[in-house]
């Protein structure tokens, strides 16, 4: 399964201008069959969503990966900051229950579409003041892989993305707005998830700056065994290709039976 991370420096709060970079950098990129995108990739990371927010019915970033994941026969994955239009649930046990930040999985050639909402928001941030958490994993079939979603803090939490018997998947996609204060640990989680659960750990971090901090990237696609098998440079909006083989996920589990020992929760 050929994999393009687009590496991207967001433009905050502005869709088409990122939209825009997103489609020259695809043009740059080999055709693959699966584009990743980083955390909230149209907007930048948005704590407080209510004047940045796209509404799901008429998101023209959602819209434009549905065509383009069709025009191209391709899938693209990448979190939005989505306002649901809910209104059912409690005030009193968060702000503004109507926000999510949503992790779409976009298949345009046989027109599925899956998504994930960030289950662990980002309380140091005040993420959590606006957004509301999911409460369940999302697995998605493409390609022959079974991949799990998660976004950007989850990768913090190894109980949440544990392998099990009722979480079973080959890859993982972990989509990212990972600041440069804290690279080391983005470095470290990605391979840290990647070799617990003998899993291809795919992980798209954006560059740039916002008011908030600076962004490094180094996104990169790590092996079964932890070993990074492409990144993208530092400091720089690109793209990186690498093609995953569901063997190589299928003979290290065979070979080097960790999992079957693992603890079950």
């Amino acid at each position: 399964m050929k994999t393009t991370l687009i590496q991207l420096n967001i433009e905050w709060g502005r869709p088409l201008d990122n939209i825009r970079r997103v489609e020259r950098l695809m043009a740059e990129a080999p055709r693959s069959d699966l584009y990743v995108l980083p955390e909230m990739w149209s907007t930048g990371f948005a704590t407080e969503p209510q004047d940045i927010a796209e509404n799901e019915a008429d998101s023209v970033s959602l819209q434009w990966m549905r065509s383009t994941a069709k025009r191209f026969n391709c899938a693209i994955a990448g979190s939005l900051a989505i306002q649901t239009g809910r209104q059912d649930l409690p005030t009193s046990t968060i702000q503004h229950p109507t926000y999510c930040n949503r992790h779409y999985f976009i298949d345009g050639r046989f027109g599925n579409e899956a998504y994930y909402d960030k289950h662990h928001l980002f309380r140091y941030g005040g993420e959590d003041h606006y957004y509301q958490p999911g409460q369940a994993h999302t697995i998605v079939e493409y390609g022959g892989f079974r991949i799990l979603l998660l976004t950007c803090y989850d990768l913090r939490f190894p109980v949440w993305s544990r392998y099990a018997d009722a979480l079973q998947y080959d890859a993982i996609i972990a989509v990212a707005n990972w600041p440069e204060s804290r690279q080391n640990a983005w470095q470290i989680l990605t391979r840290a998830r990647a070799m617990e659960n003998q899993a291809y750990l795919i992980g798209c971090n954006r560059v740039g700056d916002d008011d908030y901090s600076h962004y490094r990237g180094q996104s990169a696609i790590i092996s079964p065994i932890g070993k990074t098998l492409a990144c993208c440079r530092a400091n720089q909006e690109q793209t990186v290709t690498f093609s995953l083989d569901l063997e190589v996920v299928n003979r290290q589990r065979t070979k080097f039976k960790v999992l079957d020992d693992r603890d079950i929760r």
